[in-house]
């Protein structure tokens, strides 16, 4: 039996942080728009249900588990933290329940019935097949389409891993008992904060680590800070090493490594695999729309987030761009710059701002130094240890550091990375004043509240 068409004039696949946030936009525009989304519990898109709200709800646990830990340094005697896993996870839970139904609310109220639960697939450039969580069939057709479908755990080709099991960074975070030992594969953002969370919550933990060093696209020397800090957590490392076996014995993971000529043998009771992040678009059917895509399977555009085909765009993750959220929102107003306001937005020359959330957090904005050197900037360096800012020393947070990159013929700052407390927080004052292209001394010669961390950029900056 033939399945009638429905036409809209907008059609998003995706309801990430781009997509949710587009929609009720263009129905505001007069555009007929459904949005259709996989499933209820991803309502709200990957940031709310399983990556950024739910890892920092649990961030914060473990961070209060450390700060009963060394309450003595404050004058204060606890007892012994005694972490109960089930209610972190319970409250980790209940956050994210509450903002996927209010993301459902407003979905709801912005598109009543065109808010589509179920699986696209494109079947032609401009028509998708959606079969619903009901297992029924609609077509729908739209002028202009919007894929923000987001990425998905990488999981590596390692012999015996399928078999022995494994966490990813969505099933650790349903986990209601504590690991006796946490074995994390990857040295990145994702697997940094679990490893320190799950240290803070009592695990054990070891890091393994493809690359020379954690952190790769950092500077060594940042790089080398944060490994430093977690070493003092006891979280253990292994670097420049390759996976060679995964086996599973009774309630050991046992996996064979390979660290220059020698093989050694890790044990552990749970594996976090955590090396990256795949796109979601190998269910799109994409060929049949034309879309072309990466070697990765990213969704390949433009500066103005345009596909190969006409009318079909990709925002967020999906298009193999910085994977933030703050990204996918800023994607969103590229598209109502140019489709609705009459702007002429792109993706050129934006500064993206990241945070890792351990603790200290390591934030950064723009040019590493090596990146600045790269591009053959004549470049001044200021560092500073957080210990020298005098917030810091209040509250007992004296471990980091803060560097900047300031470009010698006009003074403007080309990067900034700062490894120290509410780091995240304050980058965003360095962010501000490089978007408005001032010197550097705007943030050496600016009073600045006193005491708080961000009065530490007075002191980094007069370093140069």
């Amino acid at each position: 039996m033939e399945v009638d068409t429905q036409h809209y004039d907008d059609i998003i696949i995706g309801g990430g942080k781009a997509g949710k946030t587009l929609a009720p936009t263009l129905v505001a525009d007069g555009r007929k728009t459904a949005l259709v989304e996989r499933s209820l519990n991803m309502i709200g898109g990957g940031c709310i249900n399983i990556a950024c709200i739910p890892t920092k709800t649990m961030v914060a646990s473990a961070n209060v588990a450390n700060t009963v830990r060394n309450s003595a340094v404050y004058g204060v005697k606890a007892n012994t933290p005694v972490v109960n896993l089930a209610e972190v996870i319970q409250r980790k839970r209940s956050v994210v329940q509450s903002a996927r139904e209010m993301n459902l609310h407003n979905l709801e109220t912005a598109l009543d019935n065109n808010l589509i639960i179920g699986t696209a697939r494109f079947v032609a450039p401009k028509t998708i097949e959606v079969t619903t969580a009901e297992g029924n069939t609609r077509v729908l057709s739209a002028e202009r389409l919007f894929v923000n479908t987001g990425t998905r755990p990488l999981i590596p080709s390692v012999p015996g891993l399928i078999e022995a099991g494994f966490l990813t960074s969505e099933s650790i975070m349903e986990l209601e008992h504590l690991p006796e030992h946490l074995i994390v594969l990857g040295s990145g953002y994702i697997s940094l904060e679990f490893a320190q969370m799950f240290r803070r919550f009592g695990s054990g933990v070891t890091i393994i680590g493809q690359s020379e060093q954690i952190l790769s696209q950092q500077d060594p020397d940042i790089a080398i800070a944060v490994q430093t800090l977690l070493e003092q957590d006891g979280i253990e490392f292994w670097l420049k090493a390759k996976v060679l076996r995964v086996n599973r014995t009774g309630n050991e993971t046992i996996l064979q490594i390979q660290v220059g000529d020698r093989e050694i043998t890790l044990q552990g009771s749970h594996l976090l695999v955590a090396v990256g992040r795949a796109p979601n678009t190998d269910s799109l059917n994409l060929a049949a729309a034309g879309v072309a895509t990466d070697t990765r399977g990213f969704i390949q555009v433009n500066d103005r987030l345009e596909t190969n085909i006409p009318g079909i765009w990709a925002l967020g993750d999906i298009n193999g761009g910085p994977q933030y959220t703050h990204i996918s929102l800023d994607d969103y107003r590229i598209i109502k710059a140019n489709l609705i306001d009459g702007g002429n937005r792109s993706t050129r020359d934006r500064l993206v701002p990241s945070c890792l959330f351990i603790d200290p957090e390591l934030a950064h904005v723009g040019l590493t130094e090596t990146e600045a050197q790269q591009q053959g900037y004549a470049i001044r360096v200021a560092k500073v240890d957080a210990s020298a800012v005098p917030r810091a020393r209040t509250l007992s947070h004296t471990d980091g550091l803060l560097k900047a990159i300031v470009d010698t013929e006009t003074g403007r700052i080309l990067g900034c990375s700062l490894l120290c407390h509410e780091a995240g927080e304050v980058i965003s004052t360095v962010q501000m004043v490089m978007q408005a292209q001032m010197p550097y001394t705007v943030l050496r010669d600016g009073i600045l509240t006193h005491p708080t961390m961000t009065e530490g950029l007075n002191i980094l900056f007069s370093k140069l």
